[in-house]
């Protein structure tokens, strides 16, 4: 009690009078430490809570205690976006750093069943402890500094045993581009003496927020689809080490106290097993004990979930490992006043820290029952895994097959190759481009994760989606076949298609079915080449040619015959696209010189962000254009609009956004841009206030179901389960339609987590993508909204002017692993005029 009197006095006089933070109000008082392990102040300059660390700071101060301990290695993983490494510290006993290659072979032999049950008490325990994902949740990477500076100082025979016994795998920062961007705001923004006012300027990040990476995603919803650097490189450490428990330290709002897992107990994914459940409980009665010793509040079972798998805490759980979620009250900045009182940085550090030693300590003592449900696990997904296999492939667009190998190659799925072209469940799979993954693997629970296609739940609230199926996202040929004759074992899944290009004097062709073709369009047309794009399909003497095909005449161009063929030949091997040589214009259907030969103009792509637009879409769009398809776009901030001058713009996006983004003299602006011939293509809440302003017209449908025999408590409940998180759907589509080129089937799967509902056209002719009457492929949604959503439509255009103005209910690029469905997008930038 003496303690947490004494702990409480000390941070309200730090706030009160600003005196500096001492570590030793951190640390237990039950070992020594080792006088030649820097503290974080000598290296860094501060004590952890006096300041944020900002992340060069922060591994400065890794760097020197991997010099100073023979407890500590350090590695860098690779780089952020914007070049920050992604460090990592194994820690552990001296000697077992000297055997580590072996124990990490050994523990491997867990998942391979080399190692039986009865050697697995003798055995060391892997814990991979990660902070603040979301970069302005700082209170874990501040509180890694002091976990640091324990684990490699602290000296006793406890922590002895516990490094004998255990390999920590410290991941300081998650997300080093959101802390560093944090860190500078509220650094600069804190006053010498403290300031604990809610309304300061401190807590109020400015646009998009420390929250997210460079391309403002949030990080903790790509550790299934694995399509960002960060997640890339902490997938690999899992999958090298196979941790048996895993932390993710976050922070929630200021108002609330401490949560660890488990969640709600009935929206845990069925595929999780319950003794991982029950495990999650045992150790949480670990933090309760830590917890209570410093006086702090807490909660558990009573918020979040384990049920999507993308997540830090979850996606242990179909790896045969623990994920562990805590979420602490967030101080947002140096220190504020809260419903519970006042709230310093330095208490937040403090129940972070607290946590990651009850993790340890929860982990050694029940080392037995953790390894063996890692053992058991993969033990019992071999014994229940089913005969056969799944085959998917793509014929006409092998690179989208190909990123979604990338995918299960970075999971560790066992792939193999088709021996020859087949024909399953009415589609062809061509034998270049085509996947088989047997069911009996290792890796089999996290195959089926990926794949299942659920529309039963044992609740109607989810935290995050409720589908996310990998066959519909990369929208690919799919089928569960019960025997096949593999081919072979592969063991890298990069493309290897010949594809020299011959020579022409008189066009060439560019399949738009190719995931690359917007690419290498664009690079052509920056070459300043002539394009046209085929508006109806033709066919030369060897090859037919679908709707958007790209024709690139090769007479009255800027650049000689040889020069077009250089550049095209390069850009066919460096893309894997199929571009054709065409002798004649007298084809069959329309020939070259048609009307429906139509030209195409370079697009001059803008997009609005700032306040008042969601980061997350921006942030999608963003990393598509730039990063994936090497498409410059140009970031207008909302605030600065009115002066900015939009001539040279031909397309403008406006991801979802509220009424308020842009002031009534801006959207008068935006008006006669779009008057005058501008493409505007918005999504969400913002084709609300662009029907208000009557840019766009349409009729949305909406439930009627009357909340009877709700109490007041259920009310969220009753909300939560009308809403549409995350579901996917099934649409027939009109592929003559412009937004529509470059797909070879009738039908798509989107992705929808909106309840926007637009009613169908009465021309059939405007409805080019449409649900159809049995739209439901995985996910939930209620009943009442099942039937709004049958024939309503996802897309809707109109002219404006000599303008044009989409409008998409749903984010097309979803998380940037939603690939199937990029090229909706796309269409929409490079043929709008042909709408």
């Amino acid at each position: 009690m003496k303690q947490i009197l004494f702990f409480t006095t000390f941070l309200f006089a730090l706030c009160a009078q600003a005196q500096e933070v001492k570590l030793k109000d951190y640390l237990p008082q039950d070992v020594t430490y080792n006088q030649n392990i820097p503290t974080p102040s000598e290296i860094i300059g501060f004590v952890p809570g006096e300041w944020h660390v900002s992340h060069d700071k922060l591994v400065l101060y890794m760097r020197a205690i991997a010099e100073s301990s023979d407890r500590v290695s350090i590695e860098n993983r690779g780089f952020t976006y914007e070049r920050r490494p992604l460090i990592l510290l194994t820690i552990t006993s001296p000697e077992n750093h000297k055997n580590l290659a072996k124990i990490q072979e050994n523990h491997l032999k867990i998942i391979s069943g080399e190692i039986s049950e009865s050697q697995l008490e003798s055995m060391p325990i892997v814990v991979n402890q990660g902070f603040s994902v979301h970069g302005n949740e700082p209170s874990g990477t501040n509180a890694s500094l002091v976990l640091a500076y324990y684990l490699a100082a602290a000296e006793g025979p406890s922590i002895d045993r516990m490094l004998e016994n255990t390999v920590i795998l410290l991941d300081p920062s998650f997300n080093p581009d959101g802390l560093q961007r944090f860190a500078y705001w509220t650094n600069t923004n804190r006053s010498t003496n403290l300031n604990p006012d809610p309304q300061d300027r401190e807590f109020f990040e400015i646009w998009p927020g420390g929250r997210t990476n460079h391309y403002w995603f949030d990080l903790n919803r790509d550790w299934l689809p694995l399509q960002l650097l960060e997640s890339q490189a902490r997938v690999k450490t899992f999958y090298d080490w196979r941790p048996n428990v895993l932390t993710d330290h976050h922070e929630m709002g200021s108002n609330s106290s401490f949560f660890f897992q488990p969640g709600i107990p009935e929206r845990t994914n069925p595929l999780t097993p319950q003794l991982n459940q029950d495990l999650t409980e045992r150790i949480g009665n670990y933090h309760a004990k830590a917890l209570d010793s410093i006086g702090s509040l807490y909660y558990s079972k009573e918020s979040f979930d384990d049920f999507y798998y993308g997540k830090g805490s979850t996606f242990p759980d179909i790896n045969g490992s623990i994920g562990i979620l805590f979420e602490q009250a967030s101080s947002r900045g140096s220190g504020q006043m809260t419903d519970n009182g006042l709230l310093t940085f330095p208490f937040t550090i403090k129940n972070q820290f607290t946590t990651a030693l009850s993790t340890l300590k929860a982990s050694l003592e029940l080392k037995t029952d953790i390894l063996k449900l890692q053992h058991n696990f993969y033990r019992n997904a071999e014994k229940n895994a089913e005969k056969g296999a799944y085959v998917f492939g793509r014929k006409n667009d092998p690179v989208l097959a190909n990123e979604l190998a990338k995918v299960l190659e970075q999971h560790q799925v066992e792939l193999y190759k088709l021996k020859k072209n087949e024909r399953f469940d009415g589609k062809d799979f061509d034998q270049n481009s085509s996947y088989i993954i047997p069911k009996n693997q290792l890796q089999h629970r996290i195959v089926e994760a990926m794949f299942e296609e659920r529309t039963s739940f044992n609740d109607s609230i989810f935290y995050d989606v409720s589908a996310w199926s990998f066959r519909h996202a990369f929208d690919v040929d799919f089928a569960e076949v019960k025997s096949i004759d593999m081919g072979k074992k592969l063991t890298s899944v990069e493309l290897d298609i010949p594809n020299d290009l011959q020579k022409s004097k008189y066009a060439y062709a560019l399949r738009w079915n190719d995931f690359n073709a917007p690419k290498v369009l664009y690079k052509i047309m920056d070459e300043d080449i002539r394009v046209k794009v085929a508006q109806k399909p033709f066919q030369s003497k060897t090859e037919a040619f679908d709707y958007g095909t790209i024709v690139i005449p090769v007479q009255n161009q800027q650049k000689t015959s040889t020069e077009i063929y250089t550049l095209l030949d390069e850009l066919q091997k460096d893309n894997h696209v199929k571009i054709s040589p065409l002798k004649t214009g007298l084809t069959q259907g329309i020939n070259l010189g048609s009307p429906n030969m139509s030209h195409l103009k370079m697009p001059k792509i803008a997009m609005l962000v700032g306040e008042g637009v969601r980061s997350y879409d921006a942030g999608e769009i963003w990393h598509m254009l730039d990063f994936r398809y090497e498409i410059p776009v140009t970031k207008l901030d909302a605030k600065d609009f009115n002066r900015t001058s939009l001539e040279k713009y031909t397309h403008l996006v406006i991801p979802s956004s509220s009424s308020d983004a842009l002031t009534p003299s801006g959207k008068e602006k935006l008006k006669d841009w779009v008057r005058k011939g501008g493409n505007l293509i918005a999504y969400k809440g913002t084709m609300n206030w662009l029907k208000a302003e009557k840019m766009i017209d349409f009729k949305t449908k909406k439930d009627s179901i009357v909340a009877n025999d709700i109490s007041f408590i259920e009310r969220s409940e009753f909300y939560g389960a009308k809403r549409i998180g995350g579901t996917i759907f099934k649409a027939k589509i009109d592929r003559s339609h412009p937004i529509v080129y470059g797909y070879n089937n009738d039908e798509i799967a989107l992705f929808r987590n909106s309840n926007l509902m637009l009613e169908a056209d009465t021309l059939s002719f405007n409805n080019p993508i449409q649900y159809t009457n049995s739209p439901l492929l995985s996910g939930y949604i209620n009943a009442e909204n099942l039937e709004l959503i049958k024939g309503t439509v996802p897309f809707k255009q109109d002219g404006y002017g000599r303008g044009n103005v989409m409008i998409f209910t749903d984010n097309t690029n979803f998380r940037a692993f939603w690939l199937g469905t990029f090229k909706l997008f796309l269409n929409s930038i490079f043929f709008s005029d042909q709408m």
